[in-house]
C-alpha cells in the first residue's frame, strides 16, 4: 500500500468517525448513564416485604427514556453533549489509526492467507483494535467521566482539563488507562463486526458484478451500492454487539471515578452477584439505536471518501 492510500484510510476514518459521533452524541451519554452504578439514576420501587415482616426498597435501572427525561429535567439539554469535546478529539485519530491499520494489515495478510479469507478479516480487525485502543484509551476515559459528572442546571461543570488534572491527581498515568482491559476484550466485539460486514459486502460485490456482466455495462459505484454498505454495516454491527455488550458495562465501571471495581472479572463477578446478569446489558437498547445509525454512517462516509480519493 502506497503513502498516499494509507493517507486516505486514515482521512476517510476521521471523517466516517467524526460524522457519526456528532449525530449519536445524545444517545452515547444516555447509555453510559445507564451502564454506571450512579445512585442518582436509580428509582426506587414500592417497598416490597420480607419474610421477616421488615420492608427494603428493591433498586432497578431506569429505561433510556426516563433516563434521557431525568437528563433534561435535572441538568438541561447540553448535558447530552458531555464529552462531545474529547470524543471528537479522540473519534478522528481512533478511527483513523484503526482503518489505516485494518487495511495496511489486510493487504499483507492477503500475501499470506487466501486474499480476503475469514483469516485476513479477523486477524486484520483484532490488530487494528488493538493498536487503536492501545493509543486513545486516555481520551475515551476522560469522555467517560465527563458523561457520568451529573450536576443540576446552574452548577459549574467540569471541564475535560480539570477532568486531566484530577485523574493524574488521584492515580497518576496509570489512572488514565483504567478500563483498557474490558477495551481488549472488546476487540471480539470489532472482530465479529468486520468479518460479517466483509462477508456482506463480498456478496453484494459479486451480485453487482454478475447483474452488469449479464447486461454487459462497465461496473460504477452507484447511491445504491453505498445503501447497502450502510445495511451490511448495521447488520454486522448488531450482530457483533449484542454478543459482545457485556464488556462495555464493564469498561464503564473500571472508569467511574472512585471505583469499587478494580480488574475485568473481578468487576464482571462482582456485576453479577450484586446486580444479577441482567446488570451485564443495562443499556444495550440505546447502545444499539446509537451503534446501529452510527456505525452505517460512519462506514458509508469511509467507503465514499475512499472512492472519491482514489477517483
Amino acid at each position: 500500500m502506497s503513502q498516499r492510500d494509507t493517507l486516505v484510510h486514515l482521512f476517510a476514518g476521521g471523517c466516517g468517525g467524526t460524522v457519526g459521533a456528532i449525530l449519536t452524541c445524545p444517545l452515547e451519554v444516555v447509555k453510559t448513564r445507564l451502564q454506571s452504578s450512579s445512585v442518582t439514576l436509580y428509582i426506587s420501587e414500592v417497598h416490597l416485604n420480607t419474610t421477616a415482616g421488615a420492608s427494603v426498597n428493591r433498586i432497578v435501572s431506569p429505561g433510556p427514556l426516563h433516563c434521557l427525561k431525568l437528563i433534561l429535567e435535572k441538568e438541561g439539554p447540553r448535558s447530552l453533549f458531555r464529552g462531545l469535546g474529547p470524543n471528537l478529539v479522540g473519534v478522528a485519530p481512533s478511527r483513523a489509526i484503526y482503518f489505516a491499520a485494518y487495511s495496511n494489515c489486510k493487504e499483507k495478510l492477503n500475501d499470506v492467507f487466501d486474499p480476503d479469507s475469514t483469516q485476513v478479516h479477523m486477524i486484520s480487525a483484532a490488530m487494528a483494535g488493538f493498536t487503536a485502543i492501545t493509543a486513545t484509551n486516555p481520551i475515551w476515559l476522560i469522555e467517560t467521566q465527563l458523561q457520568l459528572d451529573a450536576r443540576n442546571r446552574g452548577e459549574r461543570r467540569m471541564g475535560a482539563f480539570e477532568c486531566v488534572r484530577k485523574v493524574y491527581q488521584t492515580d497518576g498515568l496509570k489512572g488514565f488507562y483504567r478500563g483498557m482491559s474490558a477495551s481488549y476484550a472488546g476487540i471480539s466485539e470489532t472482530v465479529i463486526h468486520f468479518v460479517i460486514y466483509e462477508s456482506i459486502k463480498q456478496k453484494l460485490s459479486e451480485c453487482k458484478t454478475a447483474s452488469t456482466m449479464e447486461n454487459d455495462e462497465e461496473s460504477v459505484k452507484e447511491a445504491s451500492d453505498f445503501v447497502g454498505m450502510m445495511l451490511a454495516a448495521a447488520a454486522s454491527k448488531t450482530c457483533a454487539t449484542t454478543i459482545a455488550y457485556p464488556h462495555e458495562v464493564v469498561r464503564t465501571r473500571l472508569r467511574e471515578e472512585g471505583t469499587k471495581y478494580r480488574s475485568f472479572f473481578q468487576t464482571l463477578a462482582l456485576l453479577v452477584q450484586e446486580e444479577g446478569y441482567g446488570s451485564l446489558y443495562r443499556g444495550l437498547t440505546t447502545h444499539l439505536v446509537r451503534q446501529i445509525p452510527n456505525t452505517a454512517i460512519m462506514m458509508a462516509t469511509y467507503e465514499l471518501v475512499v472512492y472519491l480519493l482514489n477517483g
